[in-house]
């Protein structure tokens, strides 16, 4: 909105010819959502404790954790209007990419604001029951995933991309549809899982976005997309814009939700920020990229999967508990050791993904 303004006033003002680059609006992005989630971030968190919505913790957890009963949750909410605000003022709201962004990053936030306020009202961990949530989340999947399959200016449309390899691309066809739905409620669902512990899911999505901002840059210029030998798809490059809304209410957040946090993101954000960075990477053909980049989102979920399989098939357990952190914590790592090694593996990752766009 203020990037159309005063962009259109760049015939009388020559200077205002800056913002048609997509970095530096970038950077006023990521600016903008630090800046307003500090502003913003106080009162956010006083109303949410006058409202009661503080949270339950688990019996069955790291004993460390209980001292964490009454600290406020739902700050996801927090995350999300900075973003909105950020992508509002920097970005470009005629490409149709940014609404499907946006979409996501509300549908999914909304299902998670759901299935908190109900966990917060029955004070339990009963929120959604588990069809309803998944059912939900692959019901928004499909429709994004439907309009992607039909948008006309997608010149890879059904695309799957390998990396490491020159455009090697696998046509899925009408797979594409279900293969897109696994991706975003995937993701959706790793990060909420990731969201254990003081600061982790938000340090690792602000890893992974920031990294996923880089390929989104590359990916939708053609100049640089034609001497990397990586996918050129036109339209794309305003989505920097957005990862970088959501890399600087990251950061803005993590200055709250830091050991020892002072307010947790709940559901509302952990999802969202899953199903956008899930949606980013379908829309990027950066589908195996993102299970790079988001190695430990994906380790989080493989542990809770093994967990629940190994102790329904033989009664035993792999891990002390699962997600494999609250392992980690249990074997006496203190939580903050675990938070910074697991950003440590985080951003070892991220470059791993960036290598992919030199090694082809």
């Amino acid at each position: 909105m203020l990037y159309s303004l005063l962009y259109s006033l760049h015939d009388w003002f020559s200077p205002l010819n800056v913002f048609r680059y997509i970095t530096f609006r970038t950077f006023l992005a990521v600016l903008t959502a630090v800046l307003f989630s500090l502003i913003l971030g106080p009162w956010i968190i006083n109303k949410l404790k006058r409202l009661s919505l503080t949270q339950h913790i688990r019996d069955d957890g790291p004993k460390a954790h209980m001292n964490k009963a009454g600290t406020p949750t739902m700050g996801g909410i927090l995350i999300i209007i900075c973003i909105l605000f950020s992508i509002i003022l920097w970005g470009d709201l005629k490409n149709i990419y940014v609404w499907t962004m946006i979409v996501s990053l509300v549908g999914f936030g909304a299902i998670g604001f759901i299935d908190d306020y109900l966990k917060i009202t029955r004070k339990s961990h009963k929120g959604l029951r588990a069809y309803k949530k998944f059912g939900l989340q692959i019901f928004l999947a499909f429709i994004i995933g439907i309009f992607l399959f039909m948008n006309p200016k997608d010149p890879y449309t059904a695309v799957l991309s390998i990396p490491f390899f020159k455009k090697w691309l696998i046509d899925l066809g009408w797979f594409y549809i279900p293969f897109s739905i696994i991706v975003m409620v995937g993701a959706s669902n790793a990060v909420n899982l990731t969201d254990g512990i003081d600061g982790l899911a938000i340090g690792l999505v602000a890893i992974a976005v920031l990294a996923n901002g880089v390929l989104v840059y590359i990916s939708g210029h053609k100049g640089l997309a034609q001497y990397l030998q990586v996918l050129y798809l036109p339209g794309t490059g305003e989505l920097t814009v957005f990862c970088g809304a959501m890399f600087g209410a990251s950061l803005g957040f993590l200055w709250y939700n830091s050991y020892p946090a002072d307010v947790f993101m709940g559901d509302v954000g952990s999802l969202g920020l899953g199903g956008a960075l899930g949606t980013l990477a379908v829309i990027t053909k950066h589908e195996i990229v993102l299970a790079i980049v988001g190695g430990i989102f994906v380790m989080e979920t493989i542990s809770v999967m093994l967990q629940v399989a190994s102790f329904k098939l033989t009664g035993k357990r792999v891990f002390k508990m699962a997600p494999i952190h609250h392992h980690f914590e249990l074997k006496g790592w203190p939580e903050p050791k675990v938070i910074v090694r697991f950003w440590v593996f985080g951003i070892m990752l991220a470059l791993l993904s960036l290598a992919t766009l030199k090694v082809r």
